[in-house]
């Protein structure tokens, strides 16, 4: 949990924007972007959102801990489209992170390729043999006492991959429970900040943005 409270379940979602096709809302940190397992893990941003649009479909997903932008399609179809435009990296993706220590140099890669940890699961690891490519950029936007203030774009979209990057080079996000010490903040400080694409219907230019809560 992050220590913040979640809206309650009767609650309208935060909606950024939406037409016939798609859907972009925002996650707050907490709230499971999709059902989990069992009873008491259904309450989703994706069930919030099918209460008033039926049709609204999983695009992408974000970490439970993770707050932010989501894209959701409206039907089978411009679910297909969409996720073929995250898989062949048609989509711009944003965050902002505060990680530990001070990040140098300025702006960078992480290139470092992930795998599952099978027996520590859900946890992913670093693993030079098994490891799917995976590839980060960075860039420190400010300095705080102990911790950079730093956006991230993840070129590759592995499971985890911000938290494990991040932790690989030394400085982990702060209040990260897996990769990091959750003693650090009260919640994850990790947010899906921007989203680009070109609408997959009309082609026009779609662009958005939500500011860190943090």
């Amino acid at each position: 949990m992050t220590g913040l409270a979640i809206p309650p379940g009767n609650s309208a979602p935060d909606l950024l924007y939406s037409d016939e096709s798609l859907l972009v809302a925002v996650k707050p940190a907490g709230l499971l972007a999709v059902p989990g397992r069992g009873a008491d893990k259904q309450d989703c941003l994706s069930l919030r959102l099918q209460q008033e649009f039926p049709d609204v479909l999983v695009v992408h997903r974000l970490d439970m801990a993770t707050s932010g932008l989501l894209v959701f399609a409206r039907g089978v179809s411009m679910q297909r489209r969409l996720s073929n435009m995250f898989r062949d990296r048609e989509v711009d993706k944003r965050y902002v992170a505060v990680v530990a220590g001070r990040l140098e140099p300025a702006a960078g890669e992480v290139d470092l390729p992930i795998a599952a940890d099978w027996p520590n699961r859900p946890l992913r690891k670093i693993d030079a043999v098994a490891g799917k490519p995976s590839l980060t950029r960075y860039r420190s936007l400010s300095h705080g006492v102990d911790c950079t203030r730093v956006e991230l774009e993840p070129v590759t979209g592995r499971t985890h991959q911000l938290r494990i990057h991040m932790a690989a080079i030394g400085h982990p996000i702060l209040g990260d429970a897996l990769y990091g010490d959750s003693a650090s903040a009260p919640r994850l400080l990790l947010h899906a900040c921007s989203l680009g694409f070109a609408h997959p219907l009309s082609g026009a230019p779609l662009n958005f943005s939500h500011p860190p809560p943090f």
